[in-house]
């Protein structure tokens, strides 16, 4: 009996696992980043390409050949410089022509006035011979026959139609003169359409017609209406910026913008000029402009900018990557890790959000640490072990 206890006792020695063999429970781990301080900012970036301020083909205004082409391309014009000249031989003679007229009109404003001069003189004449004669008649009555005062009566008003007559004939005149000098002047003006000037200061960009080449005139309803060149005012450039509908509301003239220039390692702070104030059905965008100085001429128009849209800004905020955030709107979630090492779910509200990170108004405390991942798989209450991620709360600016 005593030996069957005792076998008992080495058989059951023998079936015992040693203490280390028997498995722990483990913690899952989870990767977390701590809420941090740090500047955020909302901003949108576009990229413009710069234009000239103003850029036009210059047309001839009348119909002719080119006589001569005083610029090229590359060559700075001033307001009211002369670029080309036409030939137009026929308005030579209609120039002659009118002057011709003009003086022929003017001789005949000469004659009429003379008129004028003789009708006053005999009408005076006249009229005082008449007036002699019916006061005579008053006053001796029968000395003087009434035949003879009626006859100068009749003369006296003769010669007062005859005045009248070349006063009209004075007014014809003179209206004459002015129908021909307004045609002259048109003529003048036809002519000094020969000459192409700039209208504003500017470049060259591009000629278009040559020496004896035909030209149409800009008014012309043809379709192969030909420029003479191409000028572009270079001196101040514009930026047109396609912006989306989502920001639309916060545009508005004044709006702060900085624009680099990654060719000339170059910033400018400046502001929008204008917007169309509607958006463009095929792109969702609206068009707004800006005006840059280009005094030195650094800039080239063709060369694009970078256009920082800046919103919203916070020199110190508390900051958290989007992908800890759960939820839209105002009930937003997010899950953290506290001194227990358990989680632990908690509703925040969040202020400027940027395409990688948001800032936390309430519901966190800066060194929390927050679960970026895997939060699906998690129960509030569960322990874990975490993990420090090796990017923590990064684009804080968008």
């Amino acid at each position: 009996m005593r030996l069957l206890l005792l076998a008992v006792a080495l058989l059951a020695g023998c079936n015992r696992k040693p203490e280390a063999d028997v498995p722990k429970p483990t913690n899952t781990v989870v990767a977390v980043v701590p809420v941090v301080r740090q500047p955020i900012s909302n901003s949108l970036n576009l990229v413009a390409e710069f234009r000239p301020y103003r850029e036009i083909d210059l047309m001839a205004k009348v119909s002719g050949y080119v006589n001569r082409i005083s610029v090229d391309i590359g060559d700075r014009v001033r307001t009211g410089s002369v670029l080309a000249t036409l030939e137009i031989p026929e308005m030579n003679d209609d120039l002659t022509r009118a002057k011709a007229s003009i003086d022929r009109s003017t001789s005949d404003v000469a004659r009429a006035r003379d008129e004028i001069r003789r009708a006053e003189s005999a009408n005076q004449m006249a009229q005082l011979n008449f007036d002699r004669l019916a006061s005579v008649g008053k006053t001796k009555p029968g000395l003087i026959a009434q035949q003879d005062i009626d006859n100068a009566r009749a003369r006296s008003l003769e010669t007062g139609a005859q005045l009248s007559a070349a006063r009209s004939a004075l007014a014809s005149a003179e209206h004459n003169v002015q129908v021909i000098r307004s045609d002259e002047n048109r003529v003048q003006t036809m002519f000094n359409y020969t000459r192409v000037t700039a209208p504003f200061d500017g470049v060259i960009t591009r000629r278009y017609a040559e020496i004896g080449a035909m030209v149409q005139a800009g008014t012309s309803s043809q379709t192969n209406v030909m420029p003479i060149v191409r000028l572009s005012q270079d001196t101040m450039l514009r930026l047109q910026l396609p912006v989306p509908e989502s920001v639309v509301a916060k545009v508005k003239v004044g709006f702060p913008l900085r624009i680099k220039v990654p060719t000339l390692n170059r910033s400018i702070d400046t502001r929008i000029t204008r917007f169309t104030g509607q958006l463009a059905l095929a792109t969702r965008t609206m068009e707004a402009q800006v005006d840059i100085p280009n005094s030195d001429l650094s800039i080239k128009p063709g060369m694009f900018a970078e256009v920082v849209f800046q919103f919203e800004s916070k020199p110190d905020a508390l900051v958290i990557p989007l992908l800890a955030i759960d939820g839209s709107g105002e009930i937003r979630k997010v899950m953290v890790v506290n001194s227990s090492s358990q989680t632990e779910i908690r509703n925040i509200t969040t202020g400027i959000e940027t395409a990688e990170a948001a800032e936390v108004l309430t519901g966190l405390s800066e060194g929390d640490k927050v679960i970026l991942s895997g939060r699906s798989q998690l129960k509030p209450g569960t322990t874990v072990t975490a993990r420090l991620s090796s990017t923590p709360a990064q684009g804080a600016k968008n």
